[in-house]
């Protein structure tokens, strides 16, 4: 697990598109951090754990587009 040093006015939302390329990872963040869940917009200097996590997803296209 990685550390992650908030900057004034870090969002949890922009820490994720950050850190994993899209917003939807933000819960796996407030996940690893049950003590700052209730910060919103993060003052300078809070040290946060960074979970691994796979960040690739598989497209699943219907059958009729499967040979793409």
């Amino acid at each position: 697990m990685g550390r992650y040093t908030t900057t004034q006015g870090d969002t949890w939302d922009k820490i994720s598109l950050d850190l994993y390329g899209d917003e939807r990872f933000m819960h796996k963040l407030i996940d690893a951090n049950p003590d700052y869940r209730d910060f919103v917009v993060f003052p300078a200097n809070c040290s946060l754990a960074v979970p691994q996590i796979n960040t690739q997803s598989r497209i699943i296209f219907p059958p009729w587009r499967s040979n793409l």
